[in-house]
């Protein structure tokens, strides 16, 4: 998180606009959800773009190294908004966040240093979660939303 820490060298905890990508990992009709070591409540895998990067390309990085699993994306659910997300150092953000389903190729869940503790629940045992996108995400899945996934501008020429 290089990027985004040397953007708050520069803002300090002012509300920026962030973009993040994240996924509804499926196994067996059950959703995979973070138990968050950052402020102790459940969430969705993800997190922020890094300089460059597509939003698969963060979804497959934060899905790794959150969980140590690899993943295929399968849909496209939508961008969905978290207006007023402050993080526990006092850090706020609009968050826009680019959010999939996947299912996982290969790999077990196993924590890391931002999570407490990762669960499958199915749709009628979800925890509370602490974000809005988080919940729209779900809200749009139970829906029965699901896009194909978007061809993502990978050109990086001239401007470069």
């Amino acid at each position: 998180m290089d990027y985004i820490h040397d953007l708050r060298k520069v803002t300090g905890p002012r509300k920026l606009i962030l973009n993040c990508a994240g996924a509804l990992i499926i196994r067996d009709g059950k959703i995979l959800f973070q138990r968050r070591t950052d402020n102790g409540r459940w969430g969705l895998i993800g997190g922020l773009l890094e300089m460059n990067e597509t939003y698969e390309e963060a979804c497959l990085r934060e899905i790794r190294e959150e969980t140590g699993l690899e993943v295929k994306l399968e849909n496209f659910l939508g961008i969905f908004h978290n207006h007023d997300m402050v993080w526990s150092n006092g850090d706020a953000a609009h968050v826009l966040s680019a959010m999939y389903t996947a299912s996982i190729v290969s790999g077990e869940p196993r924590i890391d240093e931002e999570s407490y503790e990762l669960r499958f629940f199915g749709k009628d045992e979800i925890p509370e979660l602490f974000a809005e996108d988080h919940i729209a995400a779900l809200d749009a899945y139970f829906r029965g939303v699901r896009y194909p996934l978007p061809q993502e501008n990978r050109y990086r020429g001239a401007g470069k």
